[in-house]
């Protein structure tokens, strides 16, 4: 009589998925409804705390009151980019900084919100 013994457990796979893209669009500022409150009543502060929040100075966004083009919400958003490896152009940064302000940084956070804390998922099968 043989009998067959298990001698190795199943292990957990662990599959992250990783995006090239934005985990959000330009215009997706009401799935982080209270984000999208304070960027709309006060703009200032929410841009200082997510630059604080990516690791900036806090004041630094402060600076883009004082041209056409703004220096600072265009190079968080091209840091965040290179951070999470997002394809896009410098270009088309600053075109959303110039034109959709508030929604360049409710996006930025929204961002860093998201890959925070990525989803991983665990199949336990056996190979």
């Amino acid at each position: 009589m043989s009998t067959k013994m298990a001698t190795t457990q199943p292990r957990p796979v662990i599959q992250t998925m990783t995006s090239n893209g934005w985990t959000s669009g330009i215009c997706d500022c009401f799935q982080d409804l209270p984000q999208c409150c304070l960027a709309f009543w006060c703009l200032p502060c929410f841009a200082c705390k997510t630059s604080h929040e990516a690791g900036e100075c806090v004041c630094l966004p402060l600076l883009d009151a004082f041209g056409l083009i703004p220096p600072m919400t265009t190079s968080l958003r091209v840091s965040i980019r290179h951070r999470y490896g997002i394809e896009g152009t410098v270009c088309k940064d600053c075109v959303y900084a110039c034109c959709c302000g508030p929604c360049t940084w409710c996006q930025i956070a929204r961002e860093m919100k998201a890959r925070a804390h990525p989803i991983t998922f665990i199949n336990m099968t056996s190979r």
